[in-house]
């Protein structure tokens, strides 16, 4: 397992590991141990993989789980907008080994999407180092080869819609892409232009979607994403901006969203 060129260049580098239970806990416990950050973990397979929400993010073999730990990447406040980031860079990777004709779409906040149904899922997670600095730990999943049956929403992997993609080559765009992807967002200054290259993939955007966020269903037309990252929908009593929740496209439209597959 290897980073691409630019990668390297930008000081990247990579672990790779047979099984672990999760690669953004070993990525956390590097930060801890006082790793300075630039670090990929990668494995070929998880035993505890995890998603938002406690969800379990199913990790066997032949799927690409990586997580990329960074140190001091901006302040507190704005290291939500990588999830926005690694979206756009999921993209342009999966782009790069399959072909700009893939037809993959982001689902808010950064679920990649390929022919309407659940490639990837992206897991934030921080801690602090031994010297009190922030870390943040980006955790990637995307179905390669495989995907879980009987979720509360469809998913899929590459291999059933004809993509037959080592995850070493995945993740060495991949790879490059967040390096590319980092370099734009700039600790948070360079936001509208990620913005932006979110936007141009969005799904559901200009339609009209549901939101669970919590106990509460909401319901409007997707207007657009605001400089903070969130979601505004817009409602019968006006404009909402949700800051969390999990999005419900008219393709994706389970009748609750409790469990199964999470993010990374």
């Amino acid at each position: 397992m290897r980073v691409g060129a630019l990668a390297a260049a930008r000081g990247y580098r990579v672990e790779s590991l047979e099984s672990v239970g999760s690669t953004n806990d070993v990525a956390m416990q590097r930060a801890r141990a006082g790793e300075q950050g630039g670090l990929w973990i990668v494995a070929r397979e998880q035993t505890g993989g995890r998603g938002r929400l406690g969800r379990v993010w199913t990790s066997p073999p032949g799927n690409l789980h990586a997580s990329l730990l960074l140190i001091d990447p901006a302040p507190a406040a704005r290291a939500a907008q990588l999830g926005f980031v690694t979206g756009v860079a999921l993209v342009n990777a999966l782009e790069a080994v399959c072909g700009p004709g893939a037809g993959i779409a982001l689902k808010w906040p950064n679920d990649a999407l390929l022919g309407g149904s659940k490639l990837s899922g992206v897991l934030l997670e921080a801690t602090t180092t031994p010297e009190g600095r922030f870390a943040c730990v980006i955790g990637i999943g995307v179905n390669c080869v495989a995907h879980p049956d009987g979720l509360p929403y469809p998913a899929t992997n590459l291999l059933a819609h004809g993509f037959s993609i080592a995850r070493e080559a995945l993740f060495e765009a991949l790879a490059d892409a967040m390096a590319a992807k980092i370099d734009v967002w700039a600790s948070g200054a360079g936001f509208t232009a990620v913005r932006s290259a979110w936007l141009e993939r969005a799904a559901g955007l200009g339609a009209p979607i549901e939101v669970v966020a919590g106990e509460r269903r909401l319901s409007g037309v997707f207007q657009t994403i605001d400089r903070d990252g969130r979601l505004v929908l817009a409602t019968l009593s006006g404009d909402m901006a949700v800051d969390a929740g999990d999005v419900l496209l008219p393709a994706l439209a389970p009748s609750r969203i409790d469990g199964g597959q999470g993010i990374n």
